[in-house]
């Protein structure tokens, strides 16, 4: 690929024309194949089958905005801007505006990069969206009653190590008998102790349904446990139970963890090692309180700055 330099010029190569001039730069693709050349881009890169394809449908997303009309500019590039703003949700075309930045950085135009759409992040969350720790040990119980062992050690399994459900397959007979797993995450190595009690708890259910190596979370079938299948099970679990089946997903149970593990330390750095994430400020989502004890803490700040004055004196 051939980065636009500004001068009064115009060429070809590869599957892109470019064209530039000191009021405009453009370029102009062929969409099919230059879609082939990101994809091998993105696999050369190492990135995460996952990720090749979610960036592949937003880019793909990008062409139908641009109905048929393959030259690209930075007025174009904000164009779509505005446009995802009108039609989906900040956190999804946020997430659609940084696969465009990686294809226009493929292209050799990181000039046309926009920045992402700034919102400020809601660190107050609705008592529906959070599982509570009651609530969690109803799930957790009601599944052990049920017969249903398996689900209720994952769900206690993440609950206790924070790990994400795609993680789940780190748990081997041979890393629980060590203490530890080791996690291979989105290009990132990382290591998490297994606690006491949850180990003890893994040992004795491979004992008792004679799983002596390999993943432990397993199917019928021997397939790994996956997230449908382990969601599905949770969705079924929230009818017997009468739990929002909003609170309830594999998820809920690493947000926990988070929240948990923040109250009784404050240690957000560690807690983020621990979660795998990059960035703290991905971290502070995941320790976020609820409306309810927000509103608490407020109530009790404000005792605090009161008068005590009775407030028909203060209304007179």
């Amino acid at each position: 690929m051939k980065k636009i330099n500004k001068q009064n010029t115009r060429g070809k190569e590869g599957n892109v024309s470019w064209k530039a001039n000191m009021q405009k730069q453009s370029i102009v693709i062929e969409p099919h194949e230059t879609i082939k050349e990101f994809r091998l881009y993105l696999y050369e890169r190492e990135n995460a089958k996952a990720t090749i394809d979610k960036y592949l449908t937003d880019v793909n997303t990008f062409y139908k905005f641009l109905n048929h009309n393959y030259e690209i500019s930075k007025q174009r590039v904000l164009e779509y801007k505005e446009w995802l703003q009108r039609h989906y949700a900040v956190s999804s075309a946020n997430s659609m505006l940084a696969a465009l930045s990686q294809f226009l950085e493929f292209l050799g135009v990181s000039s046309m990069k926009v920045k992402r759409i700034k919102v400020q992040r809601q660190m107050i969350l609705q008592e529906d969206q959070l599982l509570s720790e009651e609530e969690y040990h109803t799930l957790v119980n009601t599944a052990y009653k049920k017969g249903q062992k398996s689900l209720a050690l994952i769900m206690e399994t993440i609950a206790a190590t924070g790990i994400r459900i795609s993680e789940l397959k780190y748990f081997t007979v041979r890393a629980v008998k060590c203490g530890n797993i080791i996690i291979q995450n989105k290009g990132k190595i990382r290591r998490i102790l297994i606690p006491g009690a949850i180990r003890k708890k893994l040992l004795y259910y491979c004992f008792i349904h004679d799983i002596k190596d390999g993943i432990i979370f397993i199917t019928k079938n021997g397939n790994a446990q996956n997230r449908s299948n382990i969601w599905t099970q949770m969705k079924k679990l929230c009818k017997l139970t009468g739990i929002a089946k909003g609170k309830v997903y594999p998820h809920a149970f690493r947000h926990l963890f988070a929240r948990m593990y923040y109250h009784l330390t404050s240690d957000i750095s560690g807690l983020a090692d621990i979660l795998g994430h990059s960035s703290i400020e991905t971290t502070r989502i995941y320790t976020a309180d609820s409306e309810k004890k927000y509103l608490s803490s407020m109530e009790r700040l404000e005792v605090l700055l009161s008068s005590g004055r009775p407030l028909e004196t203060v209304l007179e």
